[in-house]
């Protein structure tokens, strides 16, 4: 029988919390791991004392090239850009490094994006040099360069101004306000996604190039429409091809110079060996393991110089493309497994340095302690619906196991047919207590995309982007991002005739009425749908703008060449539509355990019990409770989601109806649609911040729930009840729906031995089969968190599940420590 436990006994602890309780330093986990891969080991030590410094070159060489080529093409315009970043970037190969390439400086770096909305760009007056014991460095040349040479130009060529001017004059207000509608298509270029990796392994960049010169060579000039659209497009990939395969070179040349002045023999072949391989990739097909590798690693790493792909560029499925080459070479007696472990693991090193800095450290954020979503994917299925677990999936479980990084943010597609032994090995991997890996389902994933229009191949092929996102790599082709709503917000209006507290009770929304003189629940739920529908028609109106408005400001060759569709289409991604492509956008609803749970107790004790009048419970929510305890407590007792509760969960499908039929009665830009998901990365921190007491019980400006999970603490009759109520939130009626991230906290004694490991793969089991979309997992002691907060220095290494990411629970903000904390803990 499965039990709810509030505190933990302390009797058990996850293997990450004995390793900080001995004081181990951060390093490969296992006395094998270390000896066997001692380079990575050596390449760990200190890692997470670096600081991690602000990189400013990328933004100044994409000033400078844009500032050039004014008046031109946008998408030739970038290939510019891109090629000029490329051929001037500093390079360098660090002392173990065996798979190279760097979007930044020696150590842990963080890229300025100038194009975009970004605290180092509409907050440049705020910035300071760093101090000396600060995690972001940030020198006074730096900010000497960006006040100077990069923000004067981006301050009358941003896409963020330009949406805003051009948003009509009654939505503009709204989305100024930023925390009850966030848009999100001006801080990142991209939503997230992945690259089509095993295109570029197979056949090489110069394939591309060559498609692009036949292409370019069947234009007829006299066709001037054809030839003025597609020209600039194919211009811009051959000249991107050729940027690369530069790139790659510098990296060769670099590499046979250090091997020049080289004393160690070892380590002198070794650099005669990236030159080898430097000058093959990726600009031809790979031929072993490491250069598929290291070819891989090239397109993320320009990625990143391209464009900001909203959470980082992800992997793919990786254990699928990268297979092949690993089975050839073990075959072959090429390499061992502790190489193929050396090679991901320098992978995964690579991009450790690449650190996402959204906003400051240490403020409150919709991305709080450096959240990244780098999203790796292995098991699923194959395109003909077979089981794709293989070897290289075990491997990288083993890699996550041993591997004390938080990269890359793994996850796991499990099915009706995954095999015991690899969701065991999951599950094995879970019991970490890191949050790795995440787990999504395919059974409720690939009949959502087939509604949408994907074919068979194309949806059992999908790879995880982001937190908990999906992609058909080559026949999606959304791009823009989509905006968060606080249904806390909308709430609040509803109950205060459209007027919020926050904003000095500004009117915001529409009239509703007095609720006071509501006499039914109806008259609430109308009031509330009326304020939603509000809001959303102002959120599709931002999206339309922003779609549209985009491809004046960005473009991203690169992508696009690697994207079938577009480049069959010679189109950029941002200059939809393209032929032949689906778009499936999202929008996400922030705060739905908050909103139940808020309708639930005005249904309750106002209309059916009566205990209270809609007057008494808001004269108690403007005094946030104080005096007004007995109210409190009514209210915290009221009917809850996540315990199976048909009163509360009825009201949760009531919610996703309402939105999932406008996402359905609407089109966007592109013909595409925009899907209901809950996925509130750290959002419902700082939304929680301008929502008053809730009828729920909860205080003012606290945290919302967050995604799909229940309340905070709220959910007490064990993980079952909980995932029964979210699968009776579910409106199967529309296909106008996606991502569910559901966060789910057991202890540590929950999942004890063999017995717990099988405890936890027959709930994985379970969820499969209620047709769940993703789950993920904290195994952690309540009282290892409490002594986190007091003994910081102890407990640096600590990793947490935050949402769609993990992150060092140390450098989170303490709302967001306090939230983790509050979560329900289970047992079995």
């Amino acid at each position: 029988m499965l039990q709810t436990s509030e505190a933990t006994t302390g009797k058990a602890f996850s293997p990450q919390e004995e390793r900080i309780e001995h004081g181990e330093p951060i390093g490969l986990v296992g006395d094998l791991a270390k000896t066997k891969r001692a380079r990575i080991q050596k390449m760990l030590e200190g890692f997470r004392d670096r600081p991690i410094r602000l990189n400013v070159d990328r933004a100044l060489l994409l000033t400078e090239s844009m500032k050039d080529t004014e008046g031109q093409p946008m998408v030739l315009r970038w290939a510019k850009a891109l090629s000029h970043i490329l051929n001037n970037f500093p390079i360098h190969i660090g002392d173990k490094e065996i798979i190279v390439g760097s979007a930044g400086p020696p150590g842990r770096y963080a890229i300025v994006y100038p194009e975009l909305q970004s605290a180092f760009v509409t907050n440049i007056h705020e910035l300071n040099p760093s101090e000396p014991d600060e995690q972001l460095v940030i020198t006074k040349e730096d900010i000497d360069v960006l006040k100077t040479k990069v923000i004067p130009y981006w301050q009358e060529n941003q896409y963020s101004d330009a949406m805003m001017r051009a948003l009509p004059d009654d939505t503009r207000p709204l989305m100024e306000k930023l925390l009850i509608v966030t848009p999100t298509a001006t801080a990142r270029s991209m939503l997230a996604w992945a690259h089509d990796y095993e295109k570029v392994l197979k056949h090489g960049i110069k394939s591309i190039k060559k498609e692009a010169e036949k292409k370019v060579a069947l234009l007829d000039p006299l066709d001037t429409k054809n030839y003025v659209e597609k020209k600039p497009f194919l211009d811009a990939v051959i000249l991107v091809c050729n940027a690369l395969i530069i790139f790659a070179n510098r990296y060769a040349s670099l590499a046979r110079s250090m091997a020049k002045e080289e004393t160690d023999i070892d380590r002198k072949k070794e650099l005669l060996e990236i030159a080898e391989i430097c000058e093959r990739v990726p600009e031809n097909p790979a031929r072993t393991f490491h250069e598929a590798v290291q070819s891989q690693w090239f397109i993320q790493t320009v990625s990143r110089l391209e464009q900001c792909i909203g959470g980082a560029v992800s992997n793919g499925r990786i254990d699928q493309y990268l297979y092949p080459f690993y089975k050839k070479d073990i075959d072959e007696g090429r390499i061992t497994e502790d190489d193929a472990l050396m090679l991901l693991e320098s992978l995964w090193l690579g991009m450790a340095k690449n650190t996402e800095v959204y906003f400051q450290p240490g403020k409150v954020s919709y991305t709080d302690g450096y959240a990244h979503w780098e999203a790796t994917t292995i098991g699923g299925q194959t395109k003909d619906g077979k089981d794709a677990t293989n070897e290289l999936s075990y491997l990288i479980l083993q890699s996550k196991r041993e591997f004390p990084l938080n990269y890359p943010d793994l996850s796991a597609r499990v099915h009706s047919r995954t095999p015991d032994a690899f969701l065991y090995a999951i599950c094995k991997t879970i019991k970490e207590g890191t949050g790795f890996p995440k787990v999504f389902f395919d059974e409720e994933i690939i009949p959502s995309l087939l509604a949408k229009g994907g074919d068979v191949g194309e949806a059992n092929d999908y790879c995880i982007v982001g937190c908990t996102e999906t992609k058909m790599l080559n026949r999606e082709a959304v791009a823009t991002g989509c905006a968060w709503v606080n249904l806390g917000a909308i709430l609040e209006m509803a109950m205060y005739d459209g007027k919020l507290k926050a904003y000095n009770n500004e009117k915001i929304g529409i009239s509703t009425g007095n609720p006071g003189k509501f006499i039914s629940f109806d008259d609430v739920w109308n009031a509330f749908c009326l304020q939603a529908e509000n809001i959303m028609k102002h959120t599709f109106i931002q999206q339309y703008v922003a779609d549209t408005l985009k491809s004046q400001f960005i473009a991203s060759p690169m992508f696009s060449m690697l994207h079938d569709l577009c480049l069959k289409d010679c189109k950029d991604i941002h200059s939809g539509p393209i032929k032949d492509a689906i778009y499936l956008g999202f929008f996400d609803i922030m705060g739905f355990g908050t909103l139940i749970d808020s309708l639930a107790a005005i249904k309750k004790l106002v209309f059916d019990d009566k205990k209270l009048t809609m007057d008494e419970l808001i004269e108690a929510m403007d005094a946030n409770f104080e005096g007004k305890e007995a109210i409190r407590q009514m209210c915290l007792n009221a009917p809850k989601y996540g315990n199976n509760d048909p009163y509360a969960d009825s009201i949760g499908h009531d919610i996703e109806e309402f939105f999932a039929r406008l996402a359905h009665n609407h089109k966007t830009a592109f013909g595409g649609e925009l899907d209901v998901r809950y996925v509130s990365i750290t959002s419902h921190v700082p939304l929680g911040m301008v929502v008053g007491a809730t009828p729920d019980g909860r205080n003012a400006f606290e945290p919302l729930s967050e995604s799909i999970s229940p309340s905070q603490g709220v959910d007490t009759k064990g993980p079952t009840a909980t995932l029964t109520s979210i699968a009776n939130t579910k409106c199967t009626e529309y296909k106008e729906r996606a991502a569910r991230l559901l966060n789910m906290k057991l202890t540590p004694a929950a999942v004890a031995g063999e017995e717990g490991t099988k405890k936890l793969m027959s709930l994985i089991r379970t969820i499969c089969d209620m047709k769940m979309w993703h789950i993920q997992f904290n195994i952690i002691n309540k009282e290892t968190l409490i002594a986190a907060q007091k003994d910081p220095e102890k407990y640096k290494n600590l990793l947490i599940r935050v949402a769609g990411y993990s992150a060092y629970f140390v450098d989170l903000t303490p709302g967001l420590q306090n939230e983790i904390i509050k979560r329900t803990a289970h047992n079995f």
